[in-house]
């Protein structure tokens, strides 16, 4: 689903996303309020979007306000902001509500299609500057070690895997380990730092020095 004011923007994402044999494209809307009303009235949830595409800056109800109501109606359904704001605040909000990456408007289409790949697959989609933004605002807060003993050896292995933007496939290969398998140590890795996304799960491990700075 693409939720985006403009529509020649709209309409060139919309193409781009048409000419993936992999994609299908679910609906298109100006504002967040007719998104909402949509998925609230799909009887069936399994065919509710896997993936929403949400501009920040629409009008009556903003990107931002519509994230904890997406997150309601269709917890399963990942949200990609795709937004002109570099705004250190909208970010930092964006992603603390849920949204599982964040990409800018000026991105090319290769990216957005990759960033989609990339967040159904459990990744982290976020552009270079703000992956910035995330790093300096956790740098900030003090580190407290005492989180570190509440992940096991192999739990911070993929930890460390994650935040170098590697999806579960790539962690799988890497560590030797089933799909499966490495989703349940990103379930408990969500549940023991309390968050409900990649981009979540990274922030609160540089905040807590679970992964160095640097």
């Amino acid at each position: 689903m693409i939720v985006e004011d403009h529509p020649d923007y709209r309409e060139g994402v919309r193409f781009a996303l048409e000419t993936e044999q992999d994609f299908e494209l679910y609906a298109t809307f100006g504002t967040a309020e007719r998104a909402l009303q949509s998925i609230s009235e799909t009887k069936d949830k399994t065919e509710l979007p896997n993936v929403i595409l949400l501009d920040l800056m629409l009008p009556g109800m903003s990107g931002i306000e519509a994230i904890p109501l997406f997150k309601k109606h269709t917890p399963d359904t990942h949200l990609l902001v795709l937004s002109q704001s570099e705004k250190e605040s909208d970010v930092l909000q964006a992603i603390s509500m849920g949204a599982s990456g964040y990409l800018l408007k000026n991105a090319s289409l290769n990216t957005i299609i990759d960033g989609i790949r990339t967040v159904m697959a459990g990744g982290a989609s976020l552009d270079s500057k703000i992956a910035k933004y995330i790093l300096n605002s956790v740098q900030k807060q003090r580190p407290d070690s005492a989180s570190a003993a509440r992940l096991t050896k192999r739990e911070m292995q993929v930890i460390q895997l994650v935040s170098e933007g590697q999806v579960k496939k790539q962690i799988s290969h890497n560590l030797g380990i089933s799909p499966p398998t490495v989703a349940t140590h990103v379930r408990h890795i969500y549940e023991k730092l309390g968050v409900s996304n990649a981009p979540s799960a990274i922030s609160k491990a540089y905040r807590t020095g679970l992964l160095p700075p640097e």
